[in-house]
């Protein structure tokens, strides 16, 4: 395995993916493509590199579900998350380089808000958008500065650890799923009277989870999560949605009461090379509490554009910022953008050409 990291590393590249009777390809820049000259890799020579990298208990997990989640450290250098599965019968695998170095704020570009949210002792904060749009990373910056800032005690439950947390000022304790704990659900359930005082949940996975992380951020904790949506309107309607009909005023008011702030992130090329977030910010203010309450979510977006005072932003504004600092390109935005009309109203007034909006 370690010479197809090197080339992941060298070429400054995020993910590798395995495939039996196709080359190995990597992602850089969020293209992904065929490793220059290699080879198509058979079935037999991807077990070969990834059945050494499972535990025993994750070949079982393997071998009874056809998938399993892991990580590793490598080289001092990063940790790697994988994804091993089957297609077409035969093996196949996916993984991420995790930095061993765990970015900063400004590292990231975080939003004022992610200052907010380090300073409050409890509370609900939620981390939205698709899947490797740099959630874990967040969360991950967000619990770095907890640590170095107060003396709590953070618990993590993962399915894989990603980021290692050291102890500094906090006392930070990682539970991974099917190492220290047989399921995501039981680990959730224990949390309770494991005292901690800051929960990270990573992703919410089922009604039982999102109920507990309500809970919990209701009576005294502050709950980090993660959620698969396009933006912070949606994340609303999907914790309110996984309910029956009969529990969703309840989950309105429980939601409404504990919520704190929503990120939704993107990811977005750079001009002349890497990536860069842009973020969407919805901060619980009264005026948000009562349109949770009020199951009027659609008007959430609407806050946004008004709230900057109270640190709000618009996935479109951030975006737009991206565009006149000469970060990203119109259409790369563009392309990101869920309001592509609000886009284009927030640039025009820089003078650059407005692009037709699809």
């Amino acid at each position: 395995m370690d010479p197809w990291l090197e080339v992941l590393w060298d070429q400054g590249g995020s993910d590798l993916l395995l495939a039996g009777g196709s080359a190995p390809r990597i992602r850089v820049n969020g293209k992904l493509n065929p490793v220059e000259g290699a080879h198509p890799l058979t079935a037999e020579q991807i077990d070969e590199m990834a059945l050494p990298l499972l535990t025993s208990g994750q070949r079982m997990i393997f071998n009874e579900q056809m998938d399993v989640d892991f990580s590793f450290s490598w080289r001092d250098l990063a940790r790697i998350r994988g994804s091993m599965f089957t297609q077409r019968g035969q093996s196949a695998l996916a993984l991420r380089i995790i930095p061993s170095k765990i970015p900063s704020f400004a590292d990231l570009g975080l939003p004022f808000a992610a200052n907010l949210v380090v300073e409050q002792p409890r509370g609900f904060v939620l981390v939205t958008g698709p899947t490797g749009s740099g959630k874990s990373t967040t969360l991950a910056s967000i619990i770095d500065r907890i640590n170095a800032t107060r003396a709590a005690h953070i618990l993590t439950i993962e399915d894989p650890v990603e980021y290692v947390h050291n102890h500094k000022m906090s006392a930070v304790t990682q539970r991974e799923i099917g190492l220290d704990s047989p399921s995501f659900d039981r680990a959730l359930r224990s949390a309770l009277r494991e005292d901690p005082d800051v929960l990270l949940i990573g992703e919410m996975r089922d009604i039982d989870s999102i109920q507990i992380a309500l809970t919990m951020a209701e009576t005294g904790h502050l709950v980090l999560a993660t959620l698969h949506t396009n933006d912070a309107p949606q994340a609303v309607d999907r914790i309110i949605d996984v309910f029956p009909a009969e529990r969703q005023e309840q989950t309105k008011v429980q939601l409404a009461a504990s919520l704190s702030t929503i990120v939704a992130q993107r990811l977005i090329p750079k001009i002349g090379g890497g990536m860069v977030a842009a973020f969407e910010v919805l901060v619980a203010t009264n005026s948000v509490r009562n349109l949770i309450r009020e199951g009027r979510s659609s008007q959430l977006t609407n806050v946004m554009f008004t709230g900057t005072k109270d640190g709000m932003q618009t996935l479109e504004s951030s975006l737009a910022k991206l565009i006149t600092d000469g970060v990203v390109s119109y259409e790369d935005a563009l392309a990101a953008s869920a309001h592509p009309k609000e886009l284009a109203r927030h640039i025009e007034p820089s003078g650059r050409p407005a692009v037709k909006a699809r």
